[in-house]
């Protein structure tokens, strides 16, 4: 189970040792120093992580989270009778959240995860040196589960974590763990990279993480994956685990993701705006990779193609497998939406792509997709079956922005109120509005009229996740 952070040991030890003094039986004297070697200086005598730590600590920083709900308050709690036997009963209560961050400038912006902060209001964070700063969200990026925070202090300067590349790891490097494991204050863990690119862990839309063995558990997440040179190559994202503690299996963003996002919030957006490949892709099974040529299953197979966007202005076809992006490998979706989503607007990319049995290079210019027509999004209100439903415009923008699926015509729902009609139907993220009581809906001021309307008996047509649904509810 991925969960997002919110003996045989010396068994072990004794096996390695029995094979390491088998090695030297056999090896030659001179060999045989290798294994056997007195530390020639007091360094090594005292090799230790520590001066990385040093360097990157103060940066990381622990982030607070909370919002007030209120709550529906029955008036006799107001009596004072009631209050002399009772006393006075709350109205509203405070839901919290813990994470870690990392500061990415000395102006004070704080790199987190989106879901560390989701849904609450106010934030705060504390330093390594134990000062606590107020702190506003400056942008939201769920997407990629990444969020800006900006320090609220008169601070001139903060200390600051240098970004790597991440492009640069190797799996078996060397990781550093640090965050706020179960609110237990700043610590620090060691492992290694176990692998990359890992795309198949369903915690955002652009699932292309590292893994590493270094110890991350609730509390963690946010936090900063550092090298050996101290630099940041990953925030602490999400453990893979079945009891709720680190089990060695933990993913961080890649900081090449995280460099976007930071970028956006400097240049004042709310938002970050990434290239639109304007194509649908499939990852490829074994039987798809011999029918296109291919000896094994590594790349993304092109099954749609916009006319109106950069792919197709580009010459890529349908059928076509995308292996690379600007000779960065890339294995399958995943990898090729993570490549793009890591670049900025503007310039062009080259996609390599096998093209019936042969190679071919696709120039893609990276723009942003069109809001067109625009999301005109509403909150539809009253009592029909939509009230409490957000809903935007379909366009190529709200495709990528929200992630909807099998999108071609309708309104999506983008958001769903706790306790609303809405949600009693059933209505979720991601669903298409296609009709009601017979009549097409292409517009959110289509449903608008039609929710404002009190039929007996509302008929629907949605589609979910690319299957067509019909039903029928009472009015």
């Amino acid at each position: 189970m991925i969960r997002k952070l919110s003996a045989a040991l010396v068994l072990v030890a004794f096996i390695v040792a029995a094979s390491v003094l088998a090695v030297s039986r056999l090896a030659p004297p001179a060999e045989a120093q290798l294994f056997k070697q007195a530390p020639g200086s007091r360094a090594e005598v005292a090799l230790s992580f520590a001066p990385v730590v040093k360097k990157a600590a103060p940066a990381v920083v622990n982030v607070y989270a909370q919002r007030v709900e209120r709550q529906p308050r029955n008036p006799i709690f107001d009596d004072p009778i009631f209050q002399r036997f009772f006393g006075q009963q709350p109205g509203a209560q405070t839901a919290q959240s813990l994470g870690s961050g990392v500061i990415v400038d000395p102006t004070g912006l704080v790199v987190t995860n989106h879901h560390v902060i989701e849904g609450m209001t106010s934030v705060k964070v504390a330093l390594a040196d134990r000062r606590e700063f107020p702190a506003e969200i400056v942008l939201r990026d769920p997407r990629s589960d990444l969020a800006i925070l900006r320090i609220k202090s008169d601070e001139k300067a903060f200390p600051v974590l240098e970004m790597g590349d991440s492009d640069a790891l190797e799996v078996g490097d060397l990781t550093l763990a640090i965050g706020d494991p179960f609110g237990v204050g700043q610590t620090v863990t060691q492992g290694i990279v176990s692998a990359l690119a890992r795309t198949q862990i369903g915690i955002n839309d652009y699932g292309f993480f590292i893994q590493t063995d270094a110890a991350i558990n609730p509390g963690n997440s946010g936090g900063a994956l550092i090298d050996m040179n101290g630099r940041l190559i990953g925030v602490n994202s999400a453990i893979f685990s079945q009891s709720g503690g680190s089990v060695g299996i933990g993913f961080a963003i890649p900081v090449n993701m995280v460099k976007n996002v930071v970028a956006a919030a400097k240049n004042g957006g709310k938002e970050v705006r990434r290239p639109w490949l304007g194509a649908s892709l499939q990852n490829l099974t074994r039987e798809l990779a011999e029918s296109v040529g291919l000896d094994r299953p590594a790349g993304a197979l092109v099954t749609e193609v916009d006319p109106r966007g950069p792919a197709a202005e580009g010459g890529l076809k349908q059928g076509d497998v995308i292996v690379a992006v600007d000779g960065q490998e890339a294995a399958d979706a995943g990898g090729v939406g993570y490549r793009l989503g890591a670049k900025a607007i503007g310039g062009t990319a080259s996609l390599s792509v096998r093209r019936e049995g042969k190679s071919v290079v696709v120039p893609l210019a990276l723009i942003a997709a069109p809001e067109k027509p625009a999301r005109d999004q509403i909150r539809i209100k009253g009592e029909s079956p939509f009230a409490g439903a957000t809903v935007v415009n379909i366009s190529p923008a709200t495709i990528e922005e929200f992630s909807i699926p099998n999108a071609k015509e309708g309104v999506a729902v983008v958001d769903v109120a706790d306790n609303t009609p809405a949600a009693v139907v059933g209505f979720k993220k991601g669903d298409i509005i296609m009709s009601v009581n017979g009549a097409k809906i292409a517009a959110t001021r289509d449903l608008d009229r039609a929710a404002a309307q009190q039929p007996y008996v509302w008929r629907l047509t949605v589609n979910r996740g690319g299957q067509v649904i019909t039903s029928v509810i009472g009015g």
